[in-house]
C-alpha cells in the first residue's frame, strides 16, 4: 500500500470521527434544549397555577365574607339568604363561585349536650347498640371531664396506655370536632357517621330544631320516625311559604336559634383550579360584629355545590341515562 492511500485512509477516519462527535454534540444539544424548554414549562404552569390559585383563595375568602352580609341582611324581602344549606351560585372574573351556609345550632355540641342526646346520637346515626352507645358516652366523658376518675364503662390514662396509645385524655372541653377520633373505641367509621352532627361551637345543652338534620332530631329522647319525618315535612312547607318553623313537638334538650353559621364557599376557576374556604362564624357580639370560629381550607375536599336546579338537571340527566 502505498503512503499516498493510507493517508487517504487515515483522513477518511478522521472525518468520520468528526461527524460522529457532531452527530453526539447535535444530541447533546438537543437533549439539553429539550429539557430547558420542558423545565421552562413546568415553570410558566406551575406560576400560572398558583396564581390562579391565589385568585381563588381571594375569591372564596370574599364570598364568604359576602354570605355573611347576605345573611346579617333584614329580613324584609323572599330574596334575603337563609341558613338553611341553599346553594348560592354566580360568577367572578370568569370563576364559578358556590357557597352554603347551615345554622350550626342545629348540632349536637360534644362539650354541652346531656348525655342522653349523646347516647341518642350513638343509636340512632352511629348504628350502636344501647349498651354499646352508653359505653361510648362514658368515654367520651372522661375524655373531657377534667378529673381522672373513671367512669363505670369509661377509660382515662390507663386505660389508654393499655391500649398501646401514646396520648392520654385531654380531661378538657373538644377544641374540635376532629379531636373526637382521638377517643378511645372511637372507628373512623362511626366518627364519619357521626361528624356532620356535631359541633363545638354553640355550647348549649340542646339542639334547635329548626336547623337540625333527621339524624339530629332522631337523637332526641322519645322521638320517633314518625313524629320526626312528620316535623320534616311541616318545616319544610313553612320554609317554602316563608313562615315561621314550627315548634318541635318533643320537650327535652332542644333550644332557640343562637346565629352560628358554618360557611362553605368553594371556587372554581376557568382554568379548573379549585379552592374551597370553610369557616364558622357567629355574628352580633357584643364586642364585635363577627366572631370567627373556624377558618379553614377545605382543600376541595366534600361535594360540590349545586343548586336545586342544577341538581334536577343532574338527577334528569342520569335518570336519562341509565333508562
Amino acid at each position: 500500500m502505498s503512503a499516498r492511500t493510507s493517508l487517504q485512509q487515515t483522513r477518511q477516519a478522521q472525518r468520520g470521527i468528526a461527524l460522529l462527535l457532531v452527530l453526539w454534540v447535535t444530541v447533546m444539544l438537543t437533549v439539553i434544549a429539550g429539557s430547558f424548554a420542558y423545565g421552562m414549562r413546568n415553570e410558566a404552569l406551575a406560576a400560572r397555577n398558583t396564581e390562579s390559585a391565589a385568585q381563588a383563595r381571594a375569591l372564596a375568602d370574599g364570598a364568604v365574607y359576602r354570605t355573611v352580609f347576605e345573611l346579617m341582611r333584614p329580613r324584609v324581602s323572599p330574596e334575603v339568604w337563609a341558613a338553611d344549606g341553599s346553594v348560592h351560585v354566580w360568577e367572578d372574573s370568569g370563576a364559578r363561585v358556590a357557597t352554603s351556609a347551615v345554622d350550626e345550632s342545629g348540632k349536637i355540641d360534644l362539650n354541652t349536650a346531656p348525655d342522653n342526646l349523646l347516647k341518642g346520637l350513638l343509636q340512632t346515626a352511629g348504628g350502636l347498640d344501647a349498651e354499646s352507645a352508653a359505653r361510648m358516652v362514658d368515654v367520651i366523658g372522661d375524655w373531657k371531664d377534667a378529673d381522672e376518675l373513671r367512669r363505670p364503662n369509661g377509660a382515662e390514662a390507663d386505660d389508654y396506655r393499655a391500649a398501646g396509645l401514646k396520648y392520654t385524655p385531654a380531661n378538657a372541653f373538644f377544641e374540635t370536632v376532629p379531636e373526637l377520633q382521638r377517643v378511645l373505641g372511637m372507628t373512623p367509621a362511626l366518627y364519619a357517621r357521626l361528624a356532620d352532627s356535631l359541633t363545638v361551637h354553640s355550647k348549649v345543652a340542646g339542639i334547635n330544631p329548626a336547623f337540625a338534620s333527621r339524624a339530629t332530631l332522631l337523637a332526641v329522647p322519645g322521638a320517633t320516625t314518625e313524629v320526626v319525618d312528620t316535623y320534616l315535612a311541616q318545616r319544610r312547607d313553612a320554609l317554602l311559604a316563608k313562615q315561621p318553623v314550627p315548634p318541635f313537638p318533643l320537650s327535652g334538650p332542644v333550644s332557640g336559634a343562637i346565629n352560628l353559621w358554618r360557611i362553605r364557599a368553594e371556587v372554581t376557576m376557568g382554568d379548573g383550579v379549585s379552592f374551597v374556604r370553610e369557616a364558622v362564624i357567629r355574628p352580633g357580639d357584643p364586642r364585635r360584629l363577627l366572631t370567627i370560629l373556624e377558618w379553614g381550607d377545605g382543600n376541595g375536599s366534600g361535594p360540590v355545590l349545586k343548586t336545586a336546579a342544577e341538581e334536577q338537571r343532574d338527577a334528569n340527566i342520569n335518570g336519562t341515562r341509565t333508562q
